[in-house]
């Protein structure tokens, strides 16, 4: 096995720093995936047990200016490895105006992803500041459990107010229940709501807009007016809305019906998606020209928090 690769362009390497913090605050373990064409950083916990479920995908060629790489085999070239997210996001924190970043699979008498930094000294010389994370190499037969999670059609689709204010909401809302629902119909209108057995509280956004879903058939019959809900962790959305590090153009939230709800927020060069049985995050790439194409190979960015009954 072989990993080698590089980035010299700086919008590049602070993008690639901003997705590898978000990843730390989402998941303190994680698997990374390496592929000739794509970097996934993935979390699969045992759903059954209410465990999380993350999938991060970038385009090596969006990011990295030399990549190559050689998997277990001509037959299964890929590399799964197993490493501490916050390692990472903390290696690549002294990267900020580097004239270049290198990450490579070096054995140091332990397997390690060693992060190399190159940084211009005052004197206008550069230094290499170099960090061995250490990683843990994960056998073909746990691959199986290790794959892109599947995403249900939507029964409403609605644009979302700004991120900021929705985390404004559901922070003062965590001190009353630890439940919140969300509902939505046809007509722009999303609610936010609290039940307990003492107090019922809502926030009502009106005219939000309704992009088009990718199957029209599952809304035909559904009147315009008519809400759609589900019901999520108060805590584990406020650990999705407090984990972004990047701000999308638009924002879209997919439901099915009491069972899952999905943020699409709109932004290139990026995709993640995870996933439990209370939540479920998606990220999906963003097409060139900004369309949103829900649940294909192009997606926009999209980030989802769902229940799974």
């Amino acid at each position: 096995m072989k990993f080698r690769a590089k980035i010299v362009d700086l919008a590049c390497l602070n993008h690639f720093t901003r997705v590898s913090n978000m990843i730390a605050k989402l998941a303190k373990i994680c698997t990374l995936r390496i592929s000739p064409e794509k970097l996934n950083f993935i979390l699969s916990d045992k759903l059954a047990s209410g465990g999380v479920s993350m999938w991060c995908e970038l385009e090596q060629e969006n990011i990295f200016s030399e990549f190559q790489m050689e998997g277990v085999s001509a037959e299964s070239n890929e590399i799964y490895l197993e490493l501490t997210s916050e390692n990472l996001s903390r290696a690549l924190k002294t990267a900020q105006n580097a004239r270049a970043l290198k990450i490579k699979l070096t054995n140091k008498h332990f397997p390690c992803l060693t992060v190399a930094v190159e940084l211009l000294s005052s004197s206008s010389s550069s230094r290499v500041v170099t960090h061995d994370i250490p990683i843990k190499v994960i056998p073909r037969r746990l691959w199986k459990d290790l794959q892109e999670p599947s995403v249900p059609d939507a029964d409403v689709s609605i644009y979302l107010p700004a991120l900021k204010t929705m985390k404004s909401v559901v922070e003062k809302m965590k001190n009353i229940s630890n439940q919140l629902v969300i509902e939505a119909n046809l007509n722009g209108e999303l609610n936010l709501k609290i039940e307990t057995e003492l107090v019922c509280v809502t926030t009502h956004f009106k005219d939000l807009g309704n992009p088009l879903l990718p199957s029209e058939s599952v809304s035909q019959n559904r009147h315009p007016e008519d809400m759609v809900k589900v019901h999520i962790d108060i805590k584990k959305l406020l650990q999705f809305l407090a984990g972004q590090q990047v701000t999308p153009t638009k924002a879209v939230c997919n439901i099915v019906s009491d069972r899952t709800v999905h943020f699409d927020l709109l932004l290139e060069d990026i995709s993640l998606q995870s996933g439990s049985t209370e939540a479920l995050v998606v990220i999906r790439e963003a097409a060139d020209n900004g369309n949103l194409t829900a649940w294909e190979s192009a997606e926009p960015y999209s980030l989802g928090i769902c229940r799974t009954s």
